[in-house]
């Protein structure tokens, strides 16, 4: 069965800051994973209302695994959404990758430490949804490393010969796991800023020199946007949208009330 598309964006927190876009609101909320990462803005792009959220909150203030990704995943799908697209800055794996260029990956590497909550399942309700493909179109793996520091040389090696990783990032997981357990569609733009630290011909990354190319991609990342906002189809039938139909295992009779009750904006048509 086809669902109205709903579009939210999950990316730095100047994103909405399109020439035409107008916003229509500003979106406190709150969840029972705790409150996203900031308020979450509403505008319109032509004819479509996208949801645009700052992950690392406004004046990027949140640390990769300090994002609340359950409360911002929880939040978009409170608002409707269920499609997302999103933007995050990625180190360069491949030399055929130039910084600057833009990537949308269609696997993903996990190589956090599992201190970052990474499922709404639990307390009182098990479930387990299939994430073969987590995001939508080919174009190679997104190695997700804990974070804050950057890759030493030996680490970034063993990511290029053990993974054959594409780019590498903070940010996508569990991000993109949740997403699938809220039965979206996710999508991933990697926006390649440099060569980690693995290119002998290259110098080693700085700060500065990812803001820069940051900086140089922004009108790019917001023309990609639009695009998006403008192209998407009307009604989609994605099996996205169905992910979590037969993924709770877990005895209707014995799932305690508080339970259902916490995660009935996300599975309240299967609880029910």
């Amino acid at each position: 069965m086809s669902q109205s598309v709903v579009l939210g964006v999950i990316g730095g927190s100047g994103l909405y800051h399109i020439e035409g876009v107008e916003t229509v609101a500003e979106h406190r909320l709150d969840t029972p994973f705790g409150a996203p990462s900031d308020a979450i803005v509403e505008a319109r792009i032509g004819d479509r209302t996208v949801h645009f959220l700052p992950r690392h909150g406004r004046g990027h203030r949140l640390l990769p695994a300090e994002v609340p990704a359950r409360a911002n995943i929880h939040a978009l799908k409170q608002l409707g959404v269920n499609h997302v697209l999103a933007i995050s800055a990625c180190g360069i794996m491949q030399e055929a990758i130039r910084p600057g260029d833009m990537i949308v990956p269609d696997q993903i590497f996990d190589r956090t430490r599992g201190q970052r909550p990474s499922t709404f399942f639990g307390d009182g309700i098990a479930g387990h949804v299939i994430r073969r493909v987590p995001t939508s179109t080919r174009g190679g793996t997104y190695l997700c490393m804990e974070g804050p520091a950057f890759s030493t040389r030996a680490e970034s090696h063993f990511y290029r010969n053990a993974v054959d990783a594409a780019v590498i990032g903070m940010t996508a997981l569990p991000e993109a796991k949740l997403a699938r357990e809220a039965e979206m569609c996710y999508a991933l733009l990697a926006t390649g800023t440099d060569y980690d630290c693995w290119h002998e011909e290259e110098e080693d990354v700085t700060v500065d020199q990812v803001l820069a190319v940051l900086q140089a991609n922004s009108a790019l990342a917001k023309q990609i946007v639009s695009e998006v906002a403008t192209r998407l189809s009307a009604e989609s039938a994605c099996p996205c949208l169905r992910a979590a139909e037969r993924a709770i295992i877990t005895d209707p009779a014995v799932i305690p009330p508080e339970a259902k009750e916490r995660l009935r904006v996300l599975y309240g048509k299967y609880l029910d």
